[in-house]
C-alpha cells in the first residue's frame, strides 16, 4: 500500500473553519485572500501571532492531561497585551505612527501574498483522493471496460475484449501518484488481458494519444522514475521484454495501416487486426487535420527507444504534406482528404479538429531538443496568424478572445471558443519560454529577450483570463463546452502586425458582483452548456503557473477542482459515500439535477484533468517542463537529444513554391463513377482546361459535375473508378511540390492480417 500523508485538516467544523473558508472562497481576479485594507492587516497579524503562514493548521487536542488551574489567569492577564499589539500593528501598517515613515497599505504590493506562501501539499492529496475514489468506482463496477457509466454502474466495450480505453489512459496517472497497488492491478490486466487482435475499427487519433501515449508513458514513468509505484514483478531490466513498450509496438505496428494512403495523410481509422485503413464516414471522407498530425510526438518517441525509424517517417511525412500546402499566415483548414492531401473547404479554427495541429509544432522542436527549427519557424508564423485574423475582444471587459474564421480568413469573424481552445494559453507561454521561468528565460535570453516576446506572453494571460471567466460565470463554477462572445460592430482585432506602437487593450477585473458588465460578454447557449470533465483549462493553469510562479493560477485551480468536486460526484444513497464523479448535461443551475447528470466518466478525466490539477499543486521539481513534453492526452514523455543522428533528422525542408490549384469541380474526394458519369466528368474536365487557357474564369457551384462520395458503409460492394485525368494530374504536381513526399499504393491492403505478437514488415 503506498504511504498516505497524515490528514491534518479534518473535514468536520472546527473554531476556525469560517476563517479558512473565507480564504477559499475568494474569487477577486486579483488575487487577495480577504480584500481590502482588513485583509492586508489580517495577514500582518498572522505573521507575528502564528508560526507558519498560510491556512490554520489543525492538531488533534491531547484530552489525557488535566486543565491547568492557571490557564484562566494567564488568558485573563494576555488578552490586553494582545489587544495593545494588535492596535500598534495596525496604526503602524496604516501609516499613522511616527516611525512608519508614512507606511501605506498598497494592494497590489501583496498581491496573492496569502497563495505565495501557502503548502499546497493538502490540495495535491484531496486531488490523490478523487482520483482514488474515480478508479476504485471504476475497479468495482466496470473493471476492463472502455466505457464507465457511475450512474447505473456498468461498463462497456468498444471492441471485443475491450482495448483498455481508461486502464491504460489513466495508468500514468496512477504511477505519479505513487498508486502501487492501482498500478499493480492495472499492469496485471494489461499483461494478461490487453490484446489488439479484434477485427474492429477504431480511430487513428484516438487510439494513437490515448493507449500508444499511455504505454509509452508508463514505459517512460516505470525505467525513469522506478521509485514512483514500483513493481514487483516489472521487467524493465530485461532487454527485449518489456511489457509496456511490447505493447506499444504491437499496437503501432497495427495503426502503421492508416498511413497508407495516397497522399501519407492518415485516414481516420483502422481496422486493428488487419491494419487496413477506413476513411472517414463523415465529411465527405476527409480526416481531421488535427487528428493527422497529432501523432508525431508518440511515433518519434517509439523509434527512438526501438530505433525503428519508419515509424519516425510515417509520422514527419504528414507534415510534409501538410505543409507543402502553404496555407496563408500558417492557419490551416480543419479537413484534409487522404486521398490527395488537399484541404477540404476554409472553416479556421483553434477549437476542435484544428486545436492539437498547432500544439504539436511546438512540441515536436521542444521533444528533439530544439533541434528541428522547421517547428519552431511554423509555430511562429501560425501564432503571428492567429493574432492577426483570429483575436478579437468582448464588447464590455475587453477579453482577449481566440474566435473562428468558418468561411475562410477573408470572411466575418465568429466570437466563439471551444472549450478545447483553452489548451492555447499555456501552450503559447511554453512557446515563449520553452518551458522555464520566465525569469530563467530572461536570463538565458539576455538582449534576445524582445517585445515580442512580452507580448506573447501578455497575450497568453488575457486568454487564460478569458478561459477562467467560463468558468466564473456559471452558477457551479464549471465551463460549458462551448462559450459566445459578445463583440463591438464591427468586431476590434489586433493591430500589431501594421501598427508597431498599438498595444492590445487590457480587460477588466472579472468582479463577484452579480451585475458586473463583463458577465454580459459571456453568451452560453442551452446546447452548449454541458460539461464532460475536459482538462484543457487546468492544463493550462498548469503552465501558466510552472512559467509565471504567479500564485493566482493555483488559486484559480483549487476553485476549478473544488465545483468539479462538489457538482460532478455520485453519492451511494445507501451509505452517504461519494463513490464516482460524473460529466454534467448543464453548468447552469445549481443545485445539479439528477436528470442533469449524463452518466459517463471520460477517461480523460483521470489520465488529464485530475493529472494536472496534481501537477498544479506539485513542486516544480516534479516533472520539469526543461526534460518533459506532454501529449496532448496528457501523458507525459522524456525531451531527447537528436543532434548528430544520421537517422532520426527533420528529413524535409519547407517549401518555397506555392502548390498548383486544383482542378475545378475537383475537391479530393475518393469518387466512383461508371462509364457515362466518367465521361461527363471528363468533357467538364476538358471544357475547364480550355476555359482556363484562354483567361475565361467559369464558377463551378456545388451542383456543377458533382461527384458521388463512396458509400463507406458498403465499400467491399463497389469498386472504384479512376478519377478524372486532370486530376491525377494534379495529384502529380501536389506530389512533386512536396518534394518526394510517400505516395503509398492507391489501394491500401486489405486482407493483411497480423498474427498476435508478430511485428509488421518495415517500410520506410
Amino acid at each position: 500500500m503506498s504511504f498516505q500523508v497524515p490528514q491534518n485538516v479534518p473535514f468536520s467544523t472546527t473554531s476556525q473553519r469560517a476563517y479558512e473558508d473565507t480564504h477559499w472562497r475568494q474569487k477577486h481576479s486579483n488575487g487577495h485572500a480577504t480584500g481590502g485594507t482588513v485583509g492586508a492587516v489580517t495577514s500582518k497579524i498572522n505573521d507575528i501571532f502564528t508560526p507558519e503562514k498560510g491556512l490554520p493548521m489543525y492538531k488533534d487536542k491531547p484530552n489525557n492531561y488535566p486543565p491547568s488551574r492557571r490557564k484562566g489567569m494567564l488568558q485573563r492577564r494576555r488578552t490586553p497585551a494582545v489587544i495593545a499589539s494588535i492596535a500598534l500593528v495596525f496604526l503602524w501598517w496604516m501609516g499613522w505612527l511616527p516611525w512608519s515613515s508614512g507606511r501605506v497599505y498598497d494592494p497590489a504590493e501583496h498581491q496573492h501574498s496569502f497563495f505565495s506562501d501557502h503548502d499546497w501539499s493538502e490540495q495535491r492529496e484531496a486531488v490523490k483522493e478523487v482520483f482514488k475514489t474515480s478508479w476504485a468506482g471504476y475497479e468495482k463496477y466496470a473493471w476492463g471496460m472502455d466505457e464507465y457509466h457511475p450512474l447505473t454502474r456498468k461498463g462497456k466495450n468498444m471492441v471485443e475484449g475491450g482495448m483498455g480505453w481508461i486502464i491504460v489512459d489513466a495508468l500514468d496517472t496512477a504511477m505519479m501518484m505513487n498508486l502501487t497497488t492501482e498500478v499493480a492491478k492495472a499492469r496485471e490486466w494489461i499483461s494478461t488481458s490487453l490484446s489488439y487482435t479484434a477485427d474492429h475499427d477504431v480511430n487513428t487519433f484516438e487510439t494513437t494519444i490515448r493507449m500508444l501515449g499511455g504505454l509509452l508513458s508508463a514505459y517512460y514513468l516505470s525505467t525513469a522514475f522506478p521509485h514512483l509505484a514500483p513493481q514487483l514483478d516489472d521487467d524493465a531490466n530485461q532487454p527485449g521484454e518489456d511489457l509496456y513498450i511490447e505493447k506499444a509496438t504491437d499496437l503501432a505496428d497495427r495503426l502503421l495501416g492508416a498511413y497508407e494512403s495516397p497522399s501519407g495523410i492518415p485516414y481516420a481509422s483502422v481496422n486493428l487486426n488487419t491494419s487496413h485503413g477506413i476513411t472517414s464516414h463523415q465529411d465527405g471522407g476527409a480526416s481531421s487535420t488535427a487528428e493527422a498530425a497529432t501523432l508525431q510526438l508518440e511515433m518519434k518517441y517509439l523509434a527512438k527507444i526501438t530505433g525503428e525509424p519508419h515509424y519516425w517517417h510515417k509520422a514527419e511525412n504528414i507534415m510534409k504534406v501538410i505543409d507543402a500546402q502553404r496555407c496563408k499566415d500558417g492557419l490551416l483548414p480543419i479537413f484534409i482528404y487522404p486521398a490527395t492531401g488537399q484541404f477540404r473547404g476554409e472553416n479556421i479554427r483553434l477549437g476542435s479538429r484544428g486545436d492539437s495541429y498547432y500544439e504539436y509544432l511546438i512540441k515536436q522542436y521542444l521533444q528533439t531538443g530544439k533541434a528541428e527549427n522547421i517547428y519552431l519557424e511554423m509555430w511562429d508564423e501560425a501564432l503571428e496568424g492567429v493574432k492577426k485574423h483570429l483575436i478579437t475582444y468582448s464588447e464590455h471587459a475587453s477579453l482577449t478572445i481566440l474566435a473562428e474564421r468558418q468561411d475562410g480568413l477573408d470572411k466575418p469573424l465568429t466570437a466563439k471558443m471551444d472549450h478545447l481552445v483553452c489548451f492555447m494559453p499555456g501552450t503559447i507561454a511554453l512557446g515563449v519560454t520553452e518551458g522555464q521561468t520566465v525569469a530563467e528565460a530572461k536570463a538565458r535570453l539576455g538582449s534576445q529577450w524582445t517585445k515580442k516576446h512580452d507580448e506573447n506572453l501578455k497575450l497568453a494571460e488575457e486568454l487564460m483570463k478569458t478561459c477562467w471567466g467560463m468558468y466564473e460565470v456559471t452558477a457551479t463554477g464549471l465551463a460549458p463546452e462551448i462559450a459566445y462572445f459578445k463583440t463591438n460592430n464591427p468586431p476590434r482585432q489586433w493591430q500589431g502586425h501594421t501598427d508597431p506602437s498599438w498595444t492590445p487593450p487590457v480587460s477588466d477585473p472579472l468582479s463577484d458582483d452579480p451585475s458586473a458588465a463583463w458577465r454580459s460578454d459571456y453568451d452560453i447557449h442551452s446546447n452548449d452548456a454541458h460539461n464532460l470533465q475536459r482538462p484543457e483549462t487546468v492544463e493550462s493553469l498548469f503552465y501558466m503557473y510552472r512559467i509565471t510562479k504567479d500564485p493566482i493560477y493555483r488559486q484559480w485551480g483549487w476553485e476549478m477542482f473544488e465545483a468539479f468536486r462538489e457538482h460532478e460526484k455520485v453519492v451511494d444513497e445507501v451509505s452517504g459515500k461519494v463513490y464516482a464523479y460524473t460529466s454534467l448535461d448543464t453548468v447552469m443551475n445549481i443545485p445539479v439535477k439528477e436528470s442533469k447528470r449524463r452518466d459517463n466518466m471520460e477517461s480523460f478525466w483521470l489520465a488529464e484533468t485530475l493529472k494536472y490539477f496534481y501537477l498544479l499543486f506539485s513542486d516544480d521539481s516534479f516533472f520539469p517542463l526543461d526534460s518533459n513534453v506532454f501529449n496532448t492526452e496528457a501523458h507525459p514523455m522524456p525531451k531527447f537529444d537528436i543532434s548528430g543522428s544520421k537517422v532520426f533528422t527533420t528529413g524535409w525542408q519547407r517549401s518555397t513554391v506555392a502548390p498548383p490549384e486544383p482542378p475545378p469541380g475537383s475537391d479530393g474526394k475518393i469518387v466512383r463513377v461508371d462509364p457515362e458519369e466518367k465521361a461527363k466528368a471528363d468533357a467538364a474536365a476538358a471544357a475547364a482546361a480550355e476555359q482556363a487557357a484562354i483567361g475565361v474564369h467559369h464558377d463551378h457551384g456545388h451542383d456543377e459535375t458533382k461527384e458521388r462520395e463512396v458509400d463507406t458503409e458498403n465499400v467491399a460492394d463497389s469498386k472504384e473508378s479512376p478519377a478524372p485525368n486532370l486530376l491525377n494530374d494534379w495529384k502529380d504536381n501536389i506530389a512533386k511540390v512536396a518534394d518526394g513526399a510517400t505516395l503509398a499504393r492507391e489501394e491500401p491492403q486489405k486482407d493483411r492480417k497480423i498474427p498476435p505478437g508478430r511485428r509488421l514488415d518495415h517500410v520506410d
